[in-house]
């Protein structure tokens, strides 16, 4: 959205391209012996954002560069390939032939680039000024990330955190181009490249007010019980209405909700039942006066999972804030 939005406006910083249609030069910047004394791993790294988010401004966000430092690293990409590289299209810059080409290749080989080195180089938390991006869904948030936010920062007190919250189909692809360190959620950590460590079991509950009909606490009762229901679009949660079609729980819901944290005040203010993971429930009750009791029907218990791309499982850096994570649900589960 970012990068559309911005597009327009940076439209007029570019420097003016030779037209992706006029015909290329007698020699091939790619076969000039001078091409790579003009390029450096910087420039590599502006290519690389400019064709992840087709935009100077966003790229440059990205790089931690300003809007003029990114244009001038475009100009001089564009001398040394020779190429316009990227071209004013509709709502966003589009790559030409070359730069859709090449750009894969080179984001592979600097990630492989900057593993490698990063294994060689020790992570000094206190003088850190890293941005670690994590993905964890809107109940990740109210019961994790302060406790993540606290066991990083207190050893890391230059460091920020940002919840990415990327949808749990797009998880694998976040984490092998960069744009998250890491997940926490109910995925398939089997997928090509990832790594992963459970960090808890769950299951869900039921969650009431204490003056709740007890026949709602029976199977038959619980039947006719009008039920709440939260269906999160990121990586904790997102199987929820398979998991109540397995218990033959759908025909009571009558309220479905986006999120898990207006499930409290649902319950509190009218005679409902919410069905929420166990350990938001315990954290409602604590908070609100609210009761917790057992599903009266078979439900089952998954894993909830870190999860990290196998290149950075040598990273000093990221095996520190791996640590931290593991430090923060220890203290969460207490």
């Amino acid at each position: 959205m970012a990068a559309a939005a911005s597009s327009t406006s940076v439209a007029g910083d570019l420097p003016s391209p030779r037209s992706a249609i006029d015909p290329p030069s007698p020699r091939s910047a790619l076969g000039d012996p001078r091409f790579f004394a003009r390029l450096d791993l910087n420039l590599l790294r502006v290519l690389v954002a400019m064709a992840r988010f087709r935009s100077v401004t966003e790229a440059g966000r990205h790089l931690s560069l300003s809007q003029p430092a990114t244009s001038n690293a475009l100009a001089r990409l564009r001398e040394a390939f020779d190429d316009p590289l990227f071209v004013r299209a509709p709502g966003a810059l589009a790559p030409t032939p070359l730069a859709a080409r090449v750009a894969p290749i080179v984001a592979r080989h600097l990630e492989e680039l900057e593993a490698a080195l990063g294994e060689h180089q020790p992570f000094d938390p206190a003088s850190s000024a890293t941005e670690w991006r994590l993905s964890l869904s809107d109940l990740g948030e109210i019961v994790f990330l302060s406790a993540i936010v606290e066991a990083v920062r207190s050893d890391a007190p230059h460091t920020r955190v940002t919840n990415a919250a990327v949808p749990v189909e797009r998880v694998a692809d976040a984490l092998a181009h960069r744009e998250i360190d890491l997940a926490v959620g109910i995925m398939d950590p089997r997928q090509r490249g990832l790594r992963s460590t459970v960090l808890f079991r769950e299951r869900y509950v039921a969650l009431s007010r204490r003056d709740c009909p007890r026949a709602w606490r029976t199977r038959r009762g619980f039947a006719d019980a009008p039920l709440a229901v939260a269906s999160p679009t990121a990586t904790y949660h997102g199987e929820i209405a398979e998991r109540i079609e397995r218990v033959r729980l759908h025909s009571g819901i009558v309220v479905h909700a986006r999120h898990f944290s207006t499930m409290p005040d649902l319950v509190a203010r009218g005679r409902l039942v919410a069905i929420v993971p166990e350990m938001f429930a315990s954290m409602a009750c604590e908070r609100h006066d609210l009761a917790m009791w057992p599903i009266p029907t078979p439900t089952p218990r998954y894993d909830v999972c870190m999860v990290w791309h196998g290149a950075l499982d040598t990273d000093p850096a990221q095996q520190w804030l791996r640590e931290r994570v593991l430090q923060a649900f220890g203290r969460s589960r207490r």
